[in-house]
């Protein structure tokens, strides 16, 4: 698993943790990526870290209690995706690696996947789906066969809305044989075309099922949402799905409303007349009476005033939003920042 990147597009939660240590429907993001490979039969996962390294073993340790063998190797300095790869090779045990990137959410079938990969005795198998908009991501052409034919990376004038999904099946070999040790390497600029230019097989997994990049706020916040409603399956949630999530130690007032997939954080509190739609509340978050949050990530520790609104919003760890403001469209807070009562407004109409 690839889960070294700084996750950038997440700030201010990532200052605090890396991208996939993000709480995603009560627990952190790559436990469901480590509850889906189990259940796919993986039992033996090495985390290629790098950016707060440390949090990923302090939480998971050697892997017993999610049933699996974990090892940790960590990047001194980042080397891209195929780098990283390269770097944790010597721990893997099987002729054949699945490799998963730490910022995507998706329900397509690993063991068919698997199996495909061995079947057309490919170097390498890549999980593709459809978007309707390409542009952002790794164009992939196919034949009848579902033969890889291209890979164009961030292609401005797509041909196809084919996308690499981030999971892939490596022959260990290929690995250790395609890429440079020690080097900065990117598979989908630099392995994926070499390994097409040398004539190897690199065969298409096609599954249009659910995915969703988490790399931004809002894909964070909606990817959160589907899982405690249970749009996509987790065998890690932490709970039955339905409208919310409260995790043990988490209050809610009896006459606020929370619905739309929200987790409510322990320790954190709802008050009375607030409403919380499709948000995340981390542990020991604070929301006042009458507050409205919407779409919205709020970080641990962090305050909301009475009747305040937060509408497509981040806040980071520990920040006081004072009563009486409107935060809209994108508005990030960060860590330990204070908004003084009515010291930030979206409209001139009072609410």
């Amino acid at each position: 698993m690839l889960v070294g990147g700084q996750g950038t597009r997440l700030r201010p939660l990532t200052i605090s943790a890396p991208k996939p240590m993000l709480p995603a429907a009560g627990v952190p993001f790559v436990a469901h990526q480590l509850a889906r490979a189990r259940a796919a039969g993986v039992d033996h996962v090495v985390l290629a870290t790098s950016y707060r390294a440390e949090m990923f073993e302090a939480y998971f340790g050697d892997g017993s209690a999610v049933g699996l063998d974990l090892e940790y190797v960590t990047e001194d300095v980042p080397l891209g995706t195929g780098g990283g790869l390269r770097n944790v090779a010597d721990r893997l045990r099987s002729d054949d690696v699945v490799v998963f990137n730490g910022d995507i959410l998706d329900g397509h079938d690993i063991a068919s996947q698997v199996k495909r990969h061995r079947d057309a005795g490919a170097a390498v198998t890549l999980y593709l789906t459809r978007v309707s908009d390409p542009r952002a991501f790794g164009c992939v052409l196919i034949d009848s066969a579902e033969r890889v034919l291209a890979f164009k990376e961030k292609d401005p004038n797509p041909t196809t809305d084919l996308i690499n999904a981030g999971c892939y099946v490596f022959r260990r070999d290929v690995l250790l044989s395609a890429i440079e040790p020690g080097q900065v390497v990117s598979v989908e600029r630099q392995t994926f075309p070499a390994l097409l230019a040398s004539g190897a097989v690199v065969q298409a997994f096609v599954d249009d099922g659910y995915w969703l990049d988490l790399g931004t706020p809002a894909a964070f916040v909606q990817g959160s949402s589907d899982l405690v409603l249970g749009r996509i399956d987790s065998p890690a949630l932490p709970g039955s799905p339905g409208e919310f999530l409260a995790l043990p130690g988490s209050r809610i007032d009896p006459g606020a409303v929370v619905d739309g997939g929200s987790t409510i954080g322990a320790g954190a509190t709802v008050a009375a007349g607030a409403t919380v739609r499709q948000s995340v509340v981390f542990d020991d978050a604070r929301i006042g009476e009458g507050a409205t949050l919407t779409r919205t990530a709020l970080g641990r520790g962090a305050e909301v005033g009475a009747g305040t609104v937060l509408e497509d919003v981040v806040v980071g760890d520990g920040a006081r939003i004072g009563a009486g403001i409107e935060l809209r469209a994108g508005a990030r807070v960060f860590p330990g920042a204070v908004l003084e009562d009515g010291a930030v407004r979206f409209s001139s109409d009072r609410f």
